[in-house]
């Protein structure tokens, strides 16, 4: 566990499932105490609706949002950049190596290549998003409530 980063970047490889899962639980732990945002490597992912479907299980909605890439990003300074894939991590290395950010690979299966039937893949998403949230705990701990 840690102090809590300014801003983060969460990527992955078409930031349609991993980064905006992650994205997605980051914002339900902390909300505003951080400027949260994700990114993938290349263009052309398309919102994944096994993905909006597991985080609206868990009460939260990811149906707004449009993937987009590291190009795509109105800013390119973050405190931490938290890359889920390979591709991404050498794309996170190239963003950082002028900047002073933490880079942290947090290797995550791409549960939109499991095979099966609608159960074993929505499986699959379900344990991506339950190990995303139990890493982003472990890291930064619980949330405290806001001072007032």
């Amino acid at each position: 566990m840690s102090t809590l980063p300014g801003s983060i970047l969460f990527a992955c490889t078409w930031n349609s499932v991993r980064s905006p899962m992650a994205e997605g639980l980051m914002k339900s732990l902390f909300g505003t105490r951080l400027f949260v945002d994700s990114a993938g490597v290349r263009s052309g992912g398309g919102r994944d609706p096994f993905a909006v479907l597991i985080m609206a299980e868990i009460g939260i909605d990811i149906g707004g949002h449009r993937p987009k890439t590291f190009d795509d990003l109105e800013s390119e300074s973050f405190d931490m950049v938290i890359s889920l894939s390979p591709e991404a991590q050498h794309r996170a290395i190239e963003l950082t190596r002028t900047a002073h950010c933490e880079i942290e690979f947090w290797h995550t299966l791409d549960p939109s290549v499991v095979e099966g039937n609608r159960e074993t893949r929505l499986f699959a998403y379900r344990e991506v998003r339950d190990g995303l949230m139990a890493r982003l705990r472990e890291r930064f701990g619980a949330p405290r409530p806001p001072v007032v």
